[in-house]
């Protein structure tokens, strides 16, 4: 790591090379002076920059900021400049998708020599990759997902100046369209269908449904919850974690999607549902002693460690086959929790708020399954009611 010393009005870039024979370290350094008129932060960035590349020098020659760096050599230099902007969940997704696809198909070039046609013919081969999916191959919105992660790389070659055009450019490349997302939502009937059978059923899961629907949190920020994330007094969830399992890892909590905290009021039926469920768990815990292996996590395994993020899903697909409803994903209580605010009047806003939406067209989506589902309500009247036709 390269140290950097404000010397009158220059800087010292210092970097170590390892150690020689006479077991002394070796450094070399690098005297940068600012250009006259920069402001203070243009020359706070200006000399990260050159620390940065002159590190680079000192590890794989003047090649590195001459773009001569392969691109498989300069993945390290990546992920030390961007391991704190990702999250470690991404960090582990980036590394896996670099080394199954990106390393493989464009890692022996050198990143001077790579052009917008090595990049489309990249995501070109993308398409054609085997996948489990129905269609066999990999879906558009993954391909687009991998090639987020290749910009991100040479977005961070351009930036440090090894390289002068960005060749994965988003106006160079062309994309596979995505496929038109359906917004699954469960109908009024179905919800009390739902809500009927949830009475047979172990009061956490019964509670992880109602929950569900009223907050329209993710799967991942309803096993993240603790119970000290809950205000009894004043009824207030506070969402400020998501819980993910990588394989091989424990389970792990990172911030939300949007890295904020939300704030929501839940209906007094659920905070009751919530105590009672909350004094369950409490005389599970007691019987447990000992064994017990929790840290207040609301939904739980049955030692008290939290529940994976997959098991809501699993639970959701076999409660919907067991009393032959028809199968939706479990996200789609999330959809559902939208469009009945919605439909009661609530503002958008505040709608988006209440689910995390950083931006309000993500919310208008639920307002065109709203007008689906209108449609299809007058159509039922249409079929119910004109007599007309049923004499015709």
């Amino acid at each position: 790591m390269a140290t950097i010393r404000k010397k009158n009005n220059s800087y010292e870039i210092a970097v170590s090379c390892g150690y020689g024979a006479d077991g002394k370290q070796i450094r070399r350094f690098l005297t940068y002076k600012p250009d006259k008129g920069m402001t203070p932060k243009k020359i706070e960035n200006e000399v990260k920059r050159q620390a940065v590349l002159f590190e680079e020098q000192c590890k794989y020659g003047q090649a590195a900021a001459n773009g001569k760096i392969k691109l498989c050599d300069f993945i390290p230099i990546y992920f030390e400049n961007a391991k704190n902007n990702l999250s470690e969940y991404n960090y582990k997704a980036y590394q896996r998708t670099i080394n199954k696809y990106i390393i493989p198909a464009l890692g022996h070039f050198k990143l001077k020599d790579i052009t917008p046609v090595h990049i489309q013919h990249f995501i070109n081969e993308l398409q054609e990759k085997p996948s489990n999916t129905k269609s066999g191959k990999l879906s558009p919105s993954t391909v687009r997902r991998y090639y987020t992660v290749l910009q991100s790389i040479f977005h961070s070659a351009y930036k440090l100046g090894i390289i002068g055009i960005n060749p994965a450019d988003g106006d160079r490349i062309t994309l596979p369209k995505l496929q038109e997302q359906k917004t699954e939502i469960f109908t009024p009937e179905e919800i009390a269908e739902i809500l009927d059978y949830l009475e047979s059923e172990p009061l956490q899961f019964k509670t992880l449904i109602h929950l569900a629907l009223n907050s329209g949190c993710r799967r991942g920020e309803l096993v993240g919850l603790k119970w000290s994330d809950i205000n009894f007094y004043t009824g207030v969830l506070t969402v400020q974690r998501s819980n993910y399992k990588v394989k091989g890892e424990p389970i792990k909590s990172k911030e939300t999607k949007t890295g904020k905290r939300r704030y929501m009021t839940l209906p007094p039926y659920c905070i009751s549902l919530l105590k009672e469920y909350r004094a369950e768990q409490g005389r599970q815990r007691l019987a447990m002693g000992d064994k017990w292996q929790g840290d207040e996590w609301v939904f739980i395994q049955a030692d008290g460690s939290p529940m994976f993020p997959t098991t809501p899903t699993l639970m959701f697909d076999k409660f919907l086959k067991r009393h032959n409803l028809k199968h939706r994903k479990f996200h789609a209580l999330r959809h559902t929790s939208a469009t009945l605010l919605l439909g009661s009047g609530t503002n958008i806003k505040n709608v988006a708020d209440r689910l995390g939406h950083t931006q309000l067209k993500t919310t208008n989506r639920y307002v065109h399954a709203l007008d689906v589902a209108d449609k299809q309500a007058a159509n039922t009247f249409e079929k119910m009611f004109n007599t007309e036709r049923k004499g015709a």
